[in-house]
């Protein structure tokens, strides 16, 4: 069950971005769609309070409620850009903004970028990590509880390859190719 709600809200989640985004820029209700995209993290409120009342009646812990904690931890960390992604998009495409920048792929500032994506990571691991070990705690049984730790340690893999690929671009920035590199006599 809870694998369906994890699902079902990321569908709710971009269902109340683009509604929000609609009435913003189509319908030309500016205040209706700030209300609908500040209606977005009611969705990670039903998430953790159908995982809590699971959890609390009994049902093993699953991979899927490890997976509900990650989710809480992912769209904390990562909903607010997300949704500022998706604005600067739609108020371009339906509003008359601004084109939108296209993100640095070589030197410092893309260096900068892949750092601050790896803040972000970390901030989503220490949130989802916390919800997990809640649940390991209020769940009280090893036994029960052995999927969740699993998961944690898996993502904290996640995160240490994460953390050597996003700093690597700081040691070692990446260089644009040359374009035309053959020589012509």
């Amino acid at each position: 069950m809870i694998g369906w709600l994890i699902i079902a809200c990321e569908i709710g989640f971009w269902i109340f971005v683009a509604a929000g985004l609609t009435a913003r820029y189509i319908v030309k209700k500016k205040s209706l769609g700030g209300f609908l995209l500040l209606c977005t993290p009611l969705i990670d409120l039903i998430l953790i309070a159908a995982t809590t009342i699971d959890l609390h009646s009994g049902t093993e812990a699953t991979i899927f409620h490890g997976f509900a904690a990650i989710y809480i931890g992912v769209t904390v960390a990562y909903g607010k850009p997300m949704i500022q992604w998706a604005d600067e998009r739609f108020a371009f495409k339906f509003g008359n903004g601004p084109k939108p920048e296209k993100p640095a792929k070589y030197g410092k500032e893309h260096a900068r970028r892949e750092r601050n994506g790896w803040y972000r990571h970390l901030l989503a691991w220490i949130i989802g990590l916390v919800l997990l070990m809640a649940m390991i705690l209020f769940i009280d049984n090893p036994q029960q509880t052995e999927s969740l730790k699993g998961l944690a340690g898996i993502w904290t893999l996640v995160l240490a390859i994460d953390f050597a690929i996003s700093f690597s671009y700081t040691v070692w920035p990446r260089k644009m190719k040359a374009e035309n590199s053959k020589i012509t006599l």
